[in-house]
């Protein structure tokens, strides 16, 4: 009762919530004047939680294989549609990312390429043989490219040999078939006794859509190969960095037992390793992080076959550990792992491992290379451990738990354009050509990493997408987590339509 018979003063955080979704309403009302599509309605209207795989099994793995220089990353860029994959006419400049979605005709498939040339210090290339191997081994089926121009070589013919050996299905590619006249050259390649040689320009794109529907003719719905990871409600953690940090040793030292071998020489890991582990009093699964089986000596092509590691077991991950030397300064390698596992949409945490063998100015001069060199994921929660000794270990499992909650957050739709409204009438985007970009609305598309979709009534600067990012960050955390922000310009309504 009140006595002066006044009403009760409105609860703050109630008031709150009506002033979000009072300002949801508006914008929403607001975006009736601006053309939209079924799908932007669709986002618009109900947050979908994003599946990255089919419901009944991970995505078929395609693997293109052939010698250097025949065109294998131009026909990659071709199937995705866009230029990924780094393209120059000469042998050995594909590196870092070797797997990407892509879809044709409504099916969707990951598309493994095998560039990945790499030079030895005796100037030696990593084998055709050695290269196709492994790929042949992730994969579902195989897209065998030949330059038709040249014709097949020894290599060619020791691909072939592995392929009829592994029982996959093959698609031959003959490519730089440039016209109608040069088909000729590539029926020549039925000798290789793979069946049909598909003629195709990879670069003009010419017989690229021929090829495609013969794979998917051949790739079965869900891989055989791939894996999800088991459906035991685990979390799975993968465990990665580049030779000899210290992962095995963290493996052993949170199994409490000798599980993987150790050795000084950088590669000793070979098998597949997945382990059930008990840390802060729940069960975790840490994924395969050894890689791929293979004869092949682990020193050659070191950072293509690093790279295909990291990948396998990040599709297998939820949140994924970098393990960085404490003792040696931050390496390029180190921040290939992290852009990895940021551009696969992975919860990361970062473990700098060898922290007590540190001196008092090495952990100083650390601490700059860290500001210097981390500056992109400042946002990922950082653990200073020794795997020898067992030292700190025990906080990996809130730094985990942390990373996990913000790849699992979902924000209010009504609270982030409250929140982004405030952010951007303290900051507006700069005017460009006399014009200012408007936000018009923002949703979350999904989770696992949070994804949030903005629709705009111009282009929106990738700097102030960072910007956004950053204010986004402030407000609700995601610590540990990357969040992706993606634009939809759209544009105003003609009038009388």
């Amino acid at each position: 009762m009140h006595p002066d018979n006044s009403a009760p003063e409105p609860d703050a955080s109630t008031s709150s919530v009506e002033d979000g979704e009072g300002v949801e309403r508006v914008l929403r009302a607001g975006l009736e004047d601006f053309e939209l599509t079924p799908e932007d309605r669709a986002l618009i209207e109900g947050f979908q939680e994003r599946d990255e795989e089919p419901l009944d099994g991970p995505l078929p793995v395609v693997a293109i294989v052939g010698r250097p220089n025949v065109g294998k990353s131009t026909l990659v860029n071709r199937v995705l549609r866009r230029r990924e994959a780094v393209v120059e006419d000469v042998p050995g400049v594909t590196r870092d990312r070797v797997a990407y979605e892509a879809e044709w005709a409504g099916r969707r498939f990951t598309l493994l390429d095998t560039g990945g040339w790499e030079a030895t210090p005796e100037g030696v290339f990593l084998k055709v043989a050695e290269q196709a191997e492994v790929a042949i081994e992730m994969a579902d089926a195989v897209l065998f490219v030949v330059d038709a121009m040249v014709g097949a070589t020894d290599d060619d013919e020791a691909v072939v040999r592995l392929l009829r050996r592994s029982g996959k299905p093959v698609v031959l590619v003959a490519n730089k078939v440039d016209d109608l006249h040069q088909e000729a050259e590539a029926a020549a390649l039925w000798n290789l006794g793979l069946g049909q040689p598909w003629p195709v320009s990879a670069l003009h794109g010419r017989g690229s859509g021929d090829v495609l529907d013969a794979m998917l003719d051949v790739l079965p719905e869900v891989s055989a190969v791939a894996s999800q990871g088991p459906s035991d409600g685990l979390r799975r953690v993968a465990l990665l960095g580049r030779p000899n940090v210290g992962k095995s040793s963290l493996l052993n030292k949170l199994a409490r037992e000798e599980r993987v071998v150790v050795d000084d020489v950088a590669g000793t890991t070979r098998d597949p390793v997945d382990e059930l582990i008990e840390l802060g009093g729940r069960w975790w699964r840490f994924v395969d992080t050894a890689g791929i089986r293979r004869r092949v000596h682990q020193t050659r092509g070191a950072d293509f076959y690093a790279s295909l590691r990291t990948q396998t077991a990040l599709e297998k991950a939820e949140v994924a550990v970098v393990l960085i030397d404490a003792e040696e300064s931050v390496a390029e390698q180190d921040l290939r792992v992290i852009t990895q596992v940021v551009e696969s949409g992975r919860a990361l945490v970062v473990a700098f491992n060898k922290w007590d063998l540190l001196d008092e100015e090495r952990r100083y001069y650390l601490e700059r290379e860290i500001e210097r060199e981390l500056v992109q994921v400042q946002w990922a929660p950082r653990v200073n451990i020794s795997a020898r000794t067992g030292r700190h270990v025990d906080k990996l499992v809130p730094a985990l738990e942390t990373a996990l909650e913000s790849w699992d957050t979902r924000v209010p739709t009504s609270r982030l354009n409250s929140v982004v409204g405030e952010i951007v009438s303290g900051h507006p985007h700069p005017v460009r050509g006399g014009k200012q970009p408007r936000i018009l609305f923002v949703t979350q598309a999904s989770t696992r990493p949070p994804r949030f979709v903005v629709f705009a009534s111009g282009f929106i600067e990738a700097g102030y997408r960072r910007f956004l990012e950053r204010r986004l960050r402030e407000e609700f955390g995601f610590e540990g987590s990357p969040v992706e922000i993606s634009v939809r310009v759209r544009e105003r309504r003609r009038r009388g339509r």
